[in-house]
């Protein structure tokens, strides 16, 4: 049966369009206010969502999805009340593909076998494990991938040829190729090096490429996408959300119109890229 992920890749490609990937934080800055903004997102031109798995180190993150995991825990956060998210996401919404992010930590103190159940049970698609190394492929793609999950994995602009071929042996959904050396939210891509990588990419492989790390802006992201199949937004999204908040980190009234808006913006640079010029 064919994955919500490729299902999404397929239809935007008879569009000759590039999916728009959001990032968002799970329970940031609270539980309902995460839900409520997850709700809206396909409404405002979201593909499909990344919904980050809240830890206390994660490593490849900068200062904005650091400070989004902070809130998140602070608040109570869980990687039981994330797959209630997606659960309660999946009420009202049977067809956005949502992709878990994070770190293996949280996943291993879950138990990875209950973790594996649950999220397919929840209505997730996919995982993006950013510290757990192909040569790891025993501990969670190899199960991951037995209980239906897509597995996606990152190529950085160090990897080079013999190292892409390991991280493309074992992967699906698509390739996260990371625009920047550093962690997210740390530059602007160079364009031109983007494509270049992309390009690499494909010869390597037939999945579709997504582009993250550092894509800003609707210009930006229209740029990326005229060689890429998808952009990731996440700092972006975040940075928006936190600047919405109250002096005690509380949502407001424009929360949510924060993020949506960015969205609907961006969105809009993709699918008409004389918009954003």
């Amino acid at each position: 049966m064919q994955s919500r992920i490729s299902q999404k890749f397929e239809h935007l490609a008879k569009l000759e369009r590039a999916a728009l990937i959001t990032f968002l934080m799970a329970s940031d800055p609270d539980d309902a206010t995460c839900l409520a903004i997850l709700e809206a997102l396909p409404g405002s031109g979201a593909d499909i969502i990344e919904l980050g798995m809240p830890f206390t180190d994660p490593m490849a993150d900068g200062p904005a999805i650091q400070a989004a995991a902070l809130r998140a825990l602070r608040g109570g956060a869980s990687l039981s009340k994330t797959l209630n998210l997606v659960v309660q996401f999946r009420i009202s919404d049977k067809t956005t593909p949502i992709i878990l992010m994070g770190y293996y930590n949280p996943i291993y103190v879950y138990g990875v076998d209950r973790f594996l159940t649950d999220a397919k049970a929840a209505g997730v698609d996919g995982l993006i494990v950013v510290d757990l190394p192909p040569e790891e492929d025993t501990e969670l793609y190899l199960p991951a991938s037995k209980a239906g999950l897509d597995f996606i994995r990152l190529a950085t602009p160090t990897t080079d040829d013999s190292r892409l071929e390991r991280i493309l042996s074992n992967i699906s959904g698509f390739v996260y190729y990371v625009s920047i050396t550093g962690v997210t939210g740390a530059a602007v891509p160079d364009v031109d090096r983007v494509s270049d990588a992309v390009k690499r990419i494909r010869s390597h492989t037939n999945l579709p490429v997504a582009v993250g790390f550092g894509v800003r802006n609707a210009q930006t992201a229209a740029l990326i996408a005229e060689n890429a199949d998808a952009v990731v937004v996440g700092s972006a999204i975040v940075e928006a959300l936190r600047n919405s908040l109250d002096t005690n980190n509380c949502a407001t009234l424009n929360t949510i119109p924060s993020v949506t808006n960015l969205v609907a913006e961006i969105s809009a640079g993709l699918k008409n890229p004389m918009l954003s010029i």
